[in-house]
């Protein structure tokens, strides 16, 4: 199993949102094999709060634009690790402390990675 093609295009314009606001280490990995509750894991990271909240709006306002609601979103409040789910895709928008501690990239290695170009 693999990841539709509506959640390829949604996480290849929610990562080009990200970069735009100048996040780093923008990876994406097809978890569609793996969860039964979406089909991509989105992951990136600013380097201070304020900038992890900015990458937020940019890649909210994106993909409202194409027809996905986020249909829960968490830490927004302390800007530390925020989560966007959008169903298909899940963003994780992490301060550098966080990703680094938590190091999502290693627990979902064994997936495939989604082309970002």
């Amino acid at each position: 199993m693999s990841a539709t093609d509506r959640a390829v295009e949604l996480t290849r314009a929610a990562a080009e949102a990200a970069r735009d606001k100048l996040a780093q280490d923008v990876l994406a990995f097809d978890v569609s094999g793996q969860l039964a509750i979406t089909d991509v894991f989105l992951l990136c990271t600013g380097s201070n709060p304020p900038q992890v909240r900015a990458i937020q709006d940019a890649i909210e306002e994106r993909l409202i634009e194409m027809g996905a609601k986020p249909v829960r979103r968490e830490g927004e409040r302390e800007g530390q690790w925020i989560l966007l789910d959008f169903a298909e895709i899940v963003v994780h928008i992490q301060h550098a402390e966080m990703r680094s501690y938590y190091a999502l990239e290693r627990l979902w290695s064994d997936c495939p990675l989604i082309e970002l170009s």
